[in-house]
């Protein structure tokens, strides 16, 4: 972790991502109350970032048209948003592991069959899956975790798979066979843990792209539901005020792109980290 942490880009992501997450656990302490609690609302709708209101309390970010405190429902948001993308990547990872590695040890039907089956779900375009697997059921926050993780194993998979084939053909494992270990037992004690450092790049980039997949369905309205407070289903409730209420949408969109560009720089600076020759070639 030093060395990921000595290069900027991965010191710039993980305070980033550090912050963020440290705001979403600690968010009773860092906010005023409940992010769906109405009060007044002719009295307190739309206030402007600063604000203070008639019951003087301060609203740093302004109010929604529900005089809701977007400082507050952000950082609850960021709870939703930041766990949708964890544990998606989570299922995409466990998935596209147990995959990959079955693909590149297993022998004859077994491996054709899930080195297909991954092929046909890459062909597949995965925002029209999303839309249509979304679409057959009723939305909630459990199924945005799993139709995300079910779309994204594909190229973990091959990830996997690869890796796994280039070091069944290290001596090591010659080694292991040798002394009577069996296959099975090579491969889950020897092989994946070799094979993992792709594993992790492709996780830390993921986390940002499924971050932004779930607002782009909580936007439509296909993923996690009002009241619950997502970044995606805040810019979707502020889009219609943009004019007169920018801050609505701006603030969500703005924490988007910010946790989205720390994960890619986090995942670029594990990736020259843990890849031996680009390691060698920045020493």
């Amino acid at each position: 972790m030093s060395v990921v942490l000595r290069d900027r880009r991965g010191l710039v992501g993980f305070a980033v991502l550090v912050v963020v997450i440290g705001c979403a656990l600690a968010a009773p302490v860092v906010t005023s109350g409940d992010p769906n609690v109405q009060g007044d609302i002719v009295a307190t709708r739309f206030l402007p970032p600063l604000a203070t209101d008639r019951a003087g309390d301060f609203h740093p970010f302004g109010t929604d048209r529900f005089g809701r405190d977007v400082w507050t429902r952000l950082i609850y948001g960021a709870r939703v948003s930041m766990g949708v993308g964890l544990l998606a990547v989570l299922v995409s990872v466990t998935v596209g592991m147990a995959v990959g590695a079955l693909a590149a040890h297993g022998r004859g039907p077994l491996s054709a069959l899930l080195l297909g089956l991954t092929d046909f779900a890459l062909a597949l375009p995965r925002v029209v899956l999303l839309l249509l697997l979304a679409a057959l059921w009723r939305p909630s926050t459990g199924l945005v975790i799993l139709v995300l993780g079910l779309t994204g194993w594909m190229s973990i998979a091959r990830l996997v798979h690869g890796e796994v084939r280039a070091l069944a053909a290290q001596p090591f494992v010659d080694g292991a066979v040798a002394i009577g270990a069996r296959r099975l037992r090579v491969l889950t004690r020897h092989v994946l843990p070799n094979a993992l450092t792709p594993v992790i790049v492709a996780a830390a980039l993921g986390i940002g792209n499924a971050i932004m997949l779930e607002a782009g369905l909580s936007y439509l309205g296909l993923g996690v539901q009002p009241p619950t407070p997502s970044w995606g289903n805040m810019i979707a409730s502020g889009r219609d005020t943009l004019v007169n209420a920018p801050w609505v949408a701006t603030a969500p969109g703005i924490a988007l792109v910010v946790v989205v560009v720390a994960c890619t720089l986090l995942g670029d600076a594990l990736r020259d980290a843990l890849d031996p020759r680009r390691r060698g070639n920045l020493a």
